[in-house]
């Protein structure tokens, strides 16, 4: 009976040990694949795991403090929780880490657990393994390379049967001609010369009708084709130039959902909607400093050229990564414009995305059922948010612009519209009785000349 007691406290006491120490593992190691999200959705903005952003590199931070500072894992709880108030009580650590990087105040984070925040410290001590990104334009295999030079052998033969078959060619033509010069001089010819037409003038004069009517003929399509080559001129539809740096409109507005206006804030409140300057990439780009999401590349693209174009915005800015700081050396970028009114053209971007939203927006989805739009920028521009790279997706000719305002029903019911013709409706209702009172644009001068021109 005493045999049987000891040993059952024996397995009590055994039982307690291993769930104690389960316990103080888990709290200690935590779960790096939780800690993964929680460091994407609270740390990335101004951390990264392998170098400094604008706070340090985050990748073994547990044993750098205990090497450094000689604090523990608490001290970093009560730092991520709360560092101003750690830094306020005097921690010598705490208040040189804020010196070190230039008094930058650290976001506090009480909303964490200690379980979130031991999630965080496993992943920066053991982050999971990233697979390497294949790159595009790695060197030919040896494989390759053989498979490679039977095709180039067989262009070589190619080229050198099709050269002789052309040497041959000629040959045979010279032979016809000498035979044809011998054939010439003989006096069969003799009789054949006398009756032959002598000049051009003779040919017109028996043919001259025949002859007018296809000078009439090559008149009219002359006069057609240099009409149709005017009326087409600065017509640039498709035309998408190389720009000095990449930028994918498919991934900033399609894929991460980011707001036209966020960059080219000025098309709602001014005429003209501006190329944004490189200071609003830098909101995003200043923490964003490499190519991650690699599901959204351009065929033929790899990371290491994503990486070298948000390069070229930091040179272009004067930003150092490694300092975390401006220069002061900047570089212009050269931008190459696509959509380029003539100056004798009026268009208001803010009259447009204001005034007209909902209204072009109707009235392109009317007309487009399978191809409906949500943001008006796209009525005129395309689907920019599928465009890796930027390109002219209307005419933009006055022709299309009439067509859009004889079709575009104008919104009565918004508040600029319902205030500013409220005498107008009963009169233009009148005049529209068999749209059952719609009024479409150029019902309120939407054709008049001097709407878009000086």
């Amino acid at each position: 009976m005493i045999s049987w007691r000891k040993h059952y406290k024996q397995t009590l006491i055994a039982i307690g040990l291993l769930l104690s120490t389960s316990a103080s593992i888990y709290g200690q190691d935590g779960d790096p694949k939780n800690g993964e999200k929680l460091f994407k959705a609270n740390c990335t903005a101004c951390h990264a795991l392998d170098k400094q952003v604008i706070g340090p590199p985050l990748k073994g931070v547990v044993e750098r403090v205990k090497t450094e500072g000689g604090v523990d894992k608490d001290w970093l709880h009560k730092w991520i929780k709360d560092n101003k108030a750690l830094r306020a009580s005097g921690d010598k650590y705490a208040n040189e880490i804020f010196e070190k990087f230039n008094k930058t105040e650290m976001l506090q984070f009480p909303n964490l657990t200690d379980k979130d925040i031991d999630d965080i410290l496993a992943f920066t001590t053991n982050p999971p393994a990233v697979e390497e990104v294949k790159k595009d334009t790695g060197t030919a295999t040896a494989a390759d390379g053989a498979q490679a030079a039977p095709a180039s052998n067989t262009t070589t033969s190619v080229v050198i049967i099709s050269l002789l078959a052309i040497a041959a060619l000629l040959v045979w033509i010279l032979i016809k001609l000498r035979q044809l010069v011998k054939l010439g001089q003989s006096e069969d010819l003799a009789g054949l010369n006398e009756t032959r037409v002598k000049s051009f003038s003779e040919i017109y004069e028996k043919y001259h009708y025949v002859g007018k009517g296809l000078l009439t003929i090559l008149a009219i399509l002359a006069t057609y084709g240099i009409w149709n080559w005017i009326m087409w001129i600065g017509v640039y539809k498709g035309y998408k130039p190389e720009q000095p740096i990449y930028f994918s409109h498919k991934i900033h507005a399609g894929e991460q959902k980011i707001d036209c206006q966020l960059c080219h804030s000025s098309a709602k409140y001014g005429k003209v909607s501006e190329i944004p300057s490189m200071n609003v990439c830098m909101n995003c780009h200043r923490t964003i400093s490499e190519y991650g999401a690699n599901d959204y590349m351009e065929p033929g693209k790899d990371k290491a050229f994503y990486d070298g174009e948000i390069q070229k915005i930091y040179a272009a800015t004067g930003w150092d990564p490694a300092k975390q700081q401006y220069t002061g050396k900047t570089q212009p970028v050269e931008w190459t414009r696509i959509h380029n009114m003539p100056d004798f053209v009026y268009f208001n971007h803010s009259q447009h995305v204001v005034a007209g939203e909902q209204a072009i927006i109707n009235s392109f989805n009317k007309k487009n059922p399978t191809n409906k739009i949500d943001v008006v920028c796209k009525a005129c521009h395309g689907k920019i948010d599928t465009m890796n790279v930027v390109q002219m997706a209307n005419d933009f000719t006055m022709g299309w612009c009439i067509e859009c305002h004889r079709t575009t029903e104008v919104d009565m019911n918004n508040g600029y519209n319902k205030e500013y013709f409220k005498n107008l409706h009963d009169k233009l209702k009148k005049q529209y009785p068999k749209d059952g009172g719609k009024i479409t644009v150029d019902a309120i001068g939407g054709l008049e000349c001097g709407k878009c021109h000086y």
